[in-house]
């Protein structure tokens, strides 16, 4: 297939942003819900994660697109019922939010992990091998409504590390994949269970279903979309398609004229773009991203488009790390200038920063400046009254200076 556009490194990188997101305007002085939830579609998806040295990783994409905004919203969106619900969890790109509206694009692969397809071994194992403790699953669900796995376990010993589930746990989670129950709300991070037809609207339940081309057809072009351009890998990898479902769809989807092939000065592997994309003449936005966030979440797309090697060290012997234990990437005027290991210290009211290091060829003092403007937003964002610099280094010095200009440092 012949490469029909070519793009500068410059104008892929303005592409990328501007899908995700990054359009450079100001952020809205009160984050209303119908804002949010047109984020949340244009991007497609948030992942989930544990960690909350900061905040939960869900929360971050949508503070750095969209500034300071309360939290209850997505929340709401999430986890409550009836109409402000309008998002619902699955296996997306990890554990993920996303869209109801693409509930029916998800249903191809709830099919297969019922099949024993495309999940974890240990998970597929436990579904041929124990229906019978699935089945009662199922059945407390059906008749005592949202559960979490901690009330109905009949383990007597105690849980040892987080993967090391008790057998109503393995049988929720089979149940989840398979969309024989779905996620009601949350309870802390506890997940709870309930009937999809309890949660999910009645019209998405009972569309006719896609078939498996259709839905990762709109999964790729959903993809296309959220980053602007992308390769093959970049492309399946947003909502992990196998490159044998993702393949012959791209195909499909520039043989019907609904993606183009390009080129990308500097990557090796042909790109794929919306029919006549609109390529800004410039971004300026400035951002601390979430290292979930899904501009940089492709490592090897974020090097292609940002000459940035990013790596998160939280499983790293502390010895070891580079740059810090919780990192942050920060994004200014379409380059990855900087990355800031942060974290927030609730109990004394601080956001701490333990490292600064800056990226070649380094802020200057308007970027500087940016980046003092993005922690005290965050700080105010987390109810944060201090930022504390712990990091000895020249770069932290200079932030001291710029984070000054402001009353409480």
């Amino acid at each position: 297939m012949p490469a029909t556009l070519s793009f500068s490194l410059k104008q892929a990188r303005r592409l990328a942003l501007a899908a995700q997101g990054f359009n450079g305007r100001q952020p809205p002085a009160a984050t209303k819900p119908v804002q949010l939830n047109r984020l949340i579609e244009r991007l497609g998806i948030l992942q989930i994660d544990s960690v909350n040295a900061l905040v939960r990783s869900h929360y971050l994409p949508v503070f750095s697109r969209l500034g300071n905004y309360s939290t209850d919203l997505l929340d709401q969106a999430a986890w409550s019922q009836g109409r402000r619900r309008t998002l619902f969890e699955y296996w997306g790109h990890e554990a993920s939010l996303l869209p109801l509206s693409m509930y029916p694009l998800m249903r191809w692969r709830m099919q297969r992990a019922a099949r024993g397809e495309d999940i974890y071994q240990q998970l597929a194992r436990f579904g041929r091998e124990q229906q019978d403790t699935i089945r009662r699953v199922l059945a407390s669900v059906q008749k005592l409504g949202a559960l979490g796995a901690g009330s109905l376990s009949t383990r007597q010993e105690r849980a040892g590390p987080w993967w090391d589930w008790s057998a109503e746990k393995h049988a929720l989670e089979w149940l989840f994949a398979a969309g024989e129950v779905t996620v009601a709300s949350r309870r802390g991070f506890e997940r709870l269970y309930d009937l999809p037809e309890r949660v999910i609207p009645s019209a998405l339940l009972q569309q006719p279903l896609l078939s498996e081309a259709e839905a990762q057809r709109g999964l790729l072009l959903h993809a296309a979309t959220a980053l602007g351009v992308g390769t093959e890998k970049d492309l399946r990898d947003y909502f992990r398609l196998n490159p044998a479902d993702s393949r012959p769809r791209l195909a499909e989807l520039v043989e019907g004229g609904e993606l183009l092939v390009c080129e990308v000065e500097g990557w090796r592997q042909p790109a794929y773009c919306l029919a006549e994309p609109k390529v800004p003449r410039k971004v300026e936005a400035s951002a601390l991203l979430s290292p979930f966030d899904s501009l940089i979440w492709e490592r090897s797309r974020t090097e292609r488009l940002f000459d940035f090697r990013y790596r998160l060290e939280i499983y790293t012997p502390q010895h070891k790390r580079v740059y810090g234990y919780y990192v942050l990437p920060f994004l200014h005027n379409e380059r990855i200038a900087a990355r800031v290991d942060l974290r927030a210290e609730r109990a004394s009211g601080r956001l701490a920063v333990h490292a600064v290091h800056e990226e070649e060829p380094g802020l200057d003092d308007e970027g500087m400046l940016a980046l003092a403007v993005n922690l005290r937003r965050m700080a105010d964002w987390l109810g944060l009254e201090r930022v504390q610099l712990n990091c000895p280094r020249a770069s932290a010095a200079r932030l001291r200076g710029a984070l000054a200009q402001f009353s409480v440092v």
